[in-house]
């Protein structure tokens, strides 16, 4: 970074934190973990970034700057803490490394099969509060969450259920997503994502957790292994829109309720997209003939949540925080329906 970026970036810290800075024009500087090009940050500049400069009439303006422009992608929690940035959307399990209850609300491995479980767990469930309960100690607050989606499942052979996990080759990333499959009865290994294609072609491997629907079929993972799981049923990590809390408390009510506001239709409207992107996908692949798209009954779905919860609890123990996070989460899964019975 360079020296005249840094003094810019600390002048306007320091003038979005002065009394009175929030009734003048502020351009609020946000980090994304994503690079520019990527389809999630063009979404996060034109579906949050320029709807808060339209929806506060141009009071604040988001400056939205692509993942490394100022520190690295795991470095923002401590900057827009002190006010270096003023905000990220970013991938929260980044930051498990301080508190392991920053994983596991970010990726309950098994816990959601739609954006809308887990939207309704932050929203009714108490996980806004428990989001705010974690950031507040760095000096941030919790806008509001979002998700790049729900992953699918790529597989050479039908899986059925959570009995089909038996023995099933498959890559996983390491730590809780390869520790819930494990417990399932798949036999897990982590390779990077550069080898999953090769791998399931030449049989190394039966199955693999990589990423959603569209980019699966755009990739042609589909055509060594047509049989993916849809929707899935495993990992969708949660984004979150945070920023400095001593600037979010220097904000007018109305500016804070339209920074709110712009999260919100961000969220939806992204997962309308990929929503739209993976449904055109499954069509696609379903209409050469060669490709089967299973789809997980609900008491599926359930019963591998329900193993999911029994590998939680390990990280539950690794923190008082991260026990919160859970028992939050076990208790809404019961209230809602969604756990085996």
């Amino acid at each position: 970074m360079t020296t005249i970026m840094r003094n810019r970036l600390l002048a306007t810290a320091i003038a979005a934190l002065l009394p009175g800075a929030a009734l003048a024009q502020q351009v609020l500087t946000f980090q994304s973990s994503d690079p520019a090009g990527n389809p999630n940050f063009e979404l996060q500049k034109e579906l949050f970034a320029d709807a808060v400069k339209e929806k506060t009439g141009g009071e604040l303006e988001v400056e939205l700057l692509p993942v490394g422009s100022i520190v690295e992608y795991n470095e923002t929690q401590e900057a827009v803490g002190a006010g270096i940035l003023q905000g990220h959307i970013t991938d929260t399990s980044y930051f498990a490394g301080k508190d392991p209850a920053f994983g596991l609300i970010a990726n309950p491995v098994g816990a959601w099969s739609d954006p809308a479980e887990m939207f309704a767990f932050m929203e009714e469930g108490g996980g806004k509060e428990l989001m705010n309960d974690l950031l507040e100690p760095y000096n941030l607050h919790f806008i509001g969450p979002s998700t790049p989606g729900l992953e699918a499942l790529v597989s050479k052979v039908p899986l059925e259920g959570v009995d089909d996990l038996e023995g099933l080759k498959m890559r996983a990333p390491e730590g809780l997503v390869q520790q819930v499959f494990a417990a399932a009865g798949a036999s897990p290994v982590n390779l990077p994502g550069s080898e999953v294609f090769t791998s399931l072609d030449k049989g190394v491997i039966d199955a693999a957790d990589y990423s959603v629907f569209s980019t699966n079929q755009a990739q042609g993972l589909h055509d060594v292994a047509p049989n993916p799981v849809y929707p899935g049923f495993h990992s969708m990590p949660m984004v979150e829109v945070s920023m400095n809390l001593d600037a979010w408390n220097g904000l007018t009510d109305d500016q804070r309720a339209a920074i709110e506001e712009a999260a919100k239709e961000f969220r939806e409207q992204q997962v309308a997209r990929l929503a739209e992107a993976d449904r055109e996908a499954v069509e696609e692949a379903e209409a050469g003939g060669a490709v089967t798209v299973w789809d997980w009954p609900a008491e599926e779905r359930a019963r591998f949540r329900t193993i999911a919860m029994g590998q939680w609890q390990g990280i539950a123990d690794q923190s008082e925080n991260a026990q919160k996070v859970n028992d939050a989460l076990t208790a809404y899964l019961r209230d809602a329906g969604l756990l085996a019975e």
